[in-house]
């Protein structure tokens, strides 16, 4: 059931599908990745067969990759294909000498890859900065989306950012003359306690984390410290970020999300730290055809937390389709 009516302003309820799922195992591996090479484009992607010709794509959010999407990908497999990404400095994606990682270039680039693709209208699904890039490119290029589904979409949110890092050291790490010391610090930090670092942070209830995923996420910490162009990346796309919230209101996401004209489903969690629940309503009044779910006791990764809540709710907004 939709909580959307706990709060102030009336927001439709969204359609909770009653459609067959396939049994959800949090223990199985990530999807078998590949490169894909469309519109010019090169972005490594974890491929999750399904039925019809339909496909959907997942746009993981800052600090993410395709992996984020393992469990819902699977609980939808049996209505869509699916192409979870890794953007271009995350995952396994190699990222352009060039590339600026602005929440501009990141939207051009996915917009790209899609038209690409020649595989019609997507179902295009994004979590948190990677909803603020599907959001972009849903207002951008309407013709290549059948629905949206936006995941904790990173909208302007200036709060004091100490308490939303999974490590606060990070704050000073990059600062003159203390910011040596500090790196070196959190270099000394496992794999795995920097994979626990961020569960605690996204995560409403850590403890939900099955041994597997934790050691799938610990596993892609050891390799990202292998690759020259991870922490640039990531620093990059930050700052990216920031600057996107930072801008004049005429350009910024607030005044895109009108120009949404895309069914969109919007799901958020009340104990998201990241990306506080009380941007959704406003979020959701502002997308001219969107709905919003809200999921207590949920934090920054629904679709990771809620697999198959948020399933349905994707799926009652697919079948819906231009009723909604």
């Amino acid at each position: 059931m939709s909580l959307a009516t706990t709060f102030r302003a009336p927001l439709t309820r969204v359609p909770l599908s009653g459609a067959e799922l396939p049994p959800i195992d949090l223990t199985s591996p990530a999807w078998p990745g590949e490169e894909l090479m469309a519109g010019g484009q090169t972005l490594h992607v974890r491929r999750t067969p399904g039925q019809g010709d339909v496909t959907a794509v997942y746009v993981h959010g800052l600090g993410g990759s395709a992996m984020n999407w393992t469990d819902l990908a699977g609980q939808l497999s049996g209505h869509a294909a699916g192409l979870a990404v890794d953007l271009p400095g995350f995952g396994r994606t190699i990222p352009r000498d060039d590339y600026t990682y602005t929440l501009e270039e990141h939207a051009d680039t996915l917009a790209a890859w899609l038209r690409g693709l020649d595989a019609g209208k997507v179902h295009l699904l994004g979590n948190s900065m990677g909803g603020a890039i599907s959001m972009l490119v849903a207002a951008r290029h309407p013709e290549l989306l059948r629905t949206l589904t936006l995941v904790s979409p990173a909208m302007p949110d200036l709060r004091p950012s100490v308490n939303r890092m999974s490590d606060p050291r990070m704050a000073l790490a990059f600062l003159p003359v203390v910011g040596k010391p500090v790196r070196r610090q959190l270099a000394r930090l496992t794999a795995r306690e920097r994979a626990q670092q961020l569960i605690d942070l996204c995560f409403a209830d850590p403890s939900q984390v099955t041994e597997e995923r934790m050691a799938e996420a610990a596993a892609e910490f050891a390799e990202r410290t292998k690759l020259a162009w991870a922490t640039p990346a990531l620093a990059r796309s930050t700052i990216g970020l920031i600057r996107a919230w930072m801008v004049p209101r005429t350009r910024g996401l607030w005044a895109i999300a009108p120009r949404v004209s895309t069914p969109t489903l919007v799901v958020w969690g009340t104990e998201d730290r990241l990306v506080t629940v009380r941007k959704a309503p406003r979020t959701t009044r502002l997308l001219p055809r969107g709905r919003l779910l809200v999921l207590p006791r949920v934090g920054h990764v629904a679709q990771m937390e809620r697999p198959t809540t948020v399933a349905r709710a994707v799926l009652g907004l697919w079948e819906a389709g231009d009723d909604w």
